[in-house]
């Protein structure tokens, strides 16, 4: 692969996606030229400055409220406020010229090709040979936008499809041409999977390419479906939600979510480019949709579509549903189904799928009725949008967040028992025939009864050309523990299962309920600890669960506060200050992998880690004020260790106390890995960032090679953490009486406030003192267990308990 660099985009289009992508592409640290056009009339607040149609802010007006707008938005679209600076704005009159300087220019104005045509004919006069330049287009073929473009462009020239919102969305399609250079392919595969954090497919430049061919058409199905089986809309949402393997969104939410406008252009599209495809009559739309099209139900834009939020009698917001048949708004019926119930308990996502298919209910009749066509359909799109399938199901999870692709269903239900089942069933949808393509038969002919397949941890698909199985491509860098996990597991408890990564690592993953910690995964952490001092060289701490850990078990805190069992609970807390301790100071390099969710004992966990490689999409926080307590696993302990460190570092030392101590008081929880920093739960020189949430553990795994061939020795605890003591503690009282005088925070909160001050500044000490790490850990300690004594506290964490929300008492 050529060895080619990208330090500065230019985005040409600010709309909702430009301005989206230009904000992803800051995220990772490029340098951005974000144009759009210039205004033709002036608005009355610009007449009224005297400003003119030359005016630098009036030209730059469209850009600049995008990007505006989009940095306001939630969520957010930038990993810290700071990196907007590497975005430079300006229009395609006066800024067209500076894309001189760019190494890729990404194309994202209206779709519509004669406009598209012509930014490319101001493209071409300014671009350097050799740069890249795509075309975020969700339909346009992109072989149309070629025509007529130089050897040089077109040699370089691809479609890049970014779903939206280009941060969160993992799906960016790959769409060449037959100009294309195979090495300009290569290259978008590789930068989109390892910079960008994308899941990249190639696809064909074919109609809507492959994630909305597959993903609208399925949604589609769904609204003749509807009619045909007499369900709700709420029955859709509960069937095609999580106990599907699908978002909490669905289908009609997500519908509502996206904008009915935008489902419909490109159903209609798809109608118009895709009239050979044999299920083409699902691209018609119902006539409930059509109808909520001319009312403008479009959705959340609109303020209703398939559900509309009121203000009820008591003046509460309730969130009610649309009868299908009278495009009625009513109250939202309560949906029950056995087959709902019986997946429950199933957390294998294969294993309730089989639950799933056989429901005897409309729930199972549902399923079944939705999945068959859909396996029939997308084993004819092979190879008319691609010719491997499984880029068929990589799409579907990175750009639908589908748990399981239809092929991967396809394979949990068993391949050949469900054909006999695929042309049994009622034909119901457009398209449907019961006849499955000829190659999936060839495929069971030939000895070969799945369309995936493990061998040696690597999963492998069944390859139609050569009738074998291959590896999939670009997924030998990933580290998946459900591919390893029978082979490889070393020791494993009902909490922890301790896996072999290979090269003396290992691995602890947690797999209790949101991952939360209490005893088994305690005991599972300092036996993951034993056995890589033993006979290991380094530890992994990380999962492939939907979140690292929520924390400790409140649960568990509950009873024993309750019973006050205050003996037991404070060995309880004590065992919970030791395994992060141990984390930091055992005899091998431990590396945390914390993703989405890493809260509580989760954050303090990856606080003690020697070294923390984190996902992107990191949401890390000590979050123990909302259920009563200050943190009592080591973080408390921790804050006061980094404000130490830092007044050595010559700040100013009250406002370095102060604000580690509102982070914590606070509740404060980043809302990306960038933040953690910011917030100081990450330490500079202590953690690295992975783009790509697949490569986390690989990524973790080499940190953990890398710490113990570099010599890793144990460290030694810490007894030199200056606390402020009496001057600490009035600056916490008089700001926590402020605060609660002003009723800013309850009388509650005022005390747990005084709790965290008194162990942040080592108690009421006459002057600044050094002191020891298990000096504040016991002062951490003493103040937790006082909390957990009062009955405004256990009301907190009665309330997150039963209502997953925290409670302000």
């Amino acid at each position: 692969m050529t060895n080619r660099h990208i330090t500065k985009v230019a985005v040409l289009g600010s709309g909702v996606m430009g301005s989206r992508i230009a904000c992803h592409f800051a995220n990772v640290g490029v340098d951005v030229l974000l144009l759009d056009i210039v205004p033709r009339e002036l608005l009355p607040a610009e007449e009224a400055k005297g400003l003119t149609l030359e005016s630098r802010a009036v030209r730059n007006r469209v850009v600049n409220q995008s990007l505006e707008t989009a940095i306001k938005s939630n969520p957010s679209p930038v990993f810290s406020k700071r990196v907007v600076k590497l975005i430079r704005t300006g229009n395609f009159d006066d800024n067209m010229a500076d894309i001189a300087s760019a190494d890729w220019i990404i194309e994202v104005v209206v779709e519509r090709l004669d406009i598209k045509k012509q930014v490319f004919d101001q493209v071409e006069q300014y671009r350097k040979a050799g740069t890249l330049v795509t075309s975020n287009t969700s339909g346009i073929p992109i072989h149309l936008m070629a025509e007529g473009r130089s050897d040089d462009f077109k040699a370089h020239f691809c479609g890049t499809h970014f779903f939206n919102p280009p941060r969160y969305l993992r799906l960016l399609e790959i769409i060449p041409t037959a100009h294309t250079k195979q090495e300009i392919v290569d290259f978008l595969m590789h930068y989109g999977d390892k910079i960008l954090g994308k899941t990249t497919v190639l696809c064909k430049d074919t109609p809507a390419f492959i994630g909305n061919r597959i993903g609208v058409y399925s949604m589609l199905a769904l609204t003749h479906l509807v009619e045909q089986l007499g369900l709700t809309v709420e029955e859709v949402d509960k069937f095609t939600g999580p106990a599907m393997g699908h978002p909490k969104s669905a289908t009609f939410r997500t519908a509502d979510v996206v904008g009915l406008d935008t489902l419909v252009n490109v159903a209609n599209g798809l109608a118009e480019n895709a009239k050979d495809d044999e299920a083409a009559g699902v691209f018609q739309l119902p006539s409930y949709i059509q109808q909520m099209v001319e009312k403008k139900w479009l959705g959340e834009k609109s303020g209703q579509g398939f559900y509309k939020k009121i203000k009820n009698d008591k003046g509460d917001s309730e969130i009610l549903a649309l009868d299908l048949k009278t495009l009625e708004y009513r109250k939202q019926d309560k949906v029950k189904a056995a087959t709902l119930e019986a997946t429950k308990g199933v957390d294998d996502i294969r294993k309730r799928m089989k639950v799933y298919a056989e429901g005897t209910d409309k729930a199972g009749a549902f399923f079944r009725a939705m999945h068959y066509p859909l396996f029939e359909y997308v084993a004819r799109r092979v190879p008319e949008i691609t010719d491997e399938f499984f880029r068929i199901d990589d799409a579907m999870r990175a750009g639908f967040g589908w748990e399981l692709g239809p092929f991967e269903v396809w394979d949990a239900l068993g391949v050949k028992e469900t054909l006999g089942k695929i042309e049994a069933e009622e034909k119901r949808i457009p398209g449907h025939s019961g006849e499955v393509a000829n190659w999936v038969h060839e495929m069971l002919a030939s000895g070969h009864d799945s369309f995936y397949k493990i061998e040696r941890g690597i999963k492998h698909y069944y390859d139609i050309q050569s009738k074998s199985y291959k590896p999939i491509p670009g997924t030998d860098g990933f580290i998946i523990l459900d591919n390893i996990r029978s082979e490889k597991t070393v020791w494993k408890n009902s909490g922890v299962t301790i896996t072999d990564l290979g090269d003396g690592i290992l691995n602890a993953e947690f797999h209790t309920k949101m991952n939360t910690i209490g005893g088994d995964v305690i005991q599972g952490i300092h036996k993951a600890i034993d056995l890589a001092e033993k006979d290991f060289r380094g530890l992994v701490i990380g999962n492939d669960g939907a979140n690292f850990s929520a924390g400790a078990n409140i649960g568990m805190i509950f009873m024993m506060a309750v019973e006050q069992d205050y003996d037991e609970l404070n060995t309880a807390v004590k065992t919970f200050q030791n395994t992060s301790m141990r984390l930091r100071y055992s005899a091998i390099p431990v590396v945390a992998a914390p993703f989405n969710l890493a809260l509580g004992g989760g954050c303090e966990f990856s606080m003690h880690a020697d070294f923390v490689q984190l996902h992107a999409e990191t949401y890390m926080g000590l979050v123990e004020f909302g259920v009563g307590v200050i943190p009592g696993g080591g973080g408390s302990k921790e804050f006061a260790l980094r404000a130490s460190d830092e007044f050595r570092e010559g700040q100013i030392v009250q406002q370095v106390l102060r604000d580690r101590f509102l982070t914590i008081g606070q509740a404060k929880v980043s809302t990306s890995a960038v933040e953690a920093f910011e917030l100081g739960y990450l330490e500079a020189g202590k953690y690295a960032v992975s783009m790509n949430r697949s490569r986390l553990l690989a990524d973790a795994k080499a940190k953990a090679m890398e710490l113990a061939e570099a010599g890793y020795t144990q460290p030694v605890q810490r007894t030199d953490i200056t606390v402020l003591g009496k001057q600490g503690l009035g600056i916490v009282y008089a700001g926590a009486n402020s605060m609660r005088a002003g009723n800013y925070i309850s009388e509650h909160d005022q005390k747990i406030s005084e709790k965290l001050g008194w162990v942040m500044c080592g108690g009421d000490l006459s002057s600044p003192t050094d002191v020891s790490e298990q000096y504040l850990l016991d002062l951490e300690r003493e103040a937790f267990l006082s909390l957990c004594g009062e009955r405004k506290t256990l009301e907190r964490i009665q309330h997150m308990l039963t209502t997953g929300k925290p409670l302000r008492n």
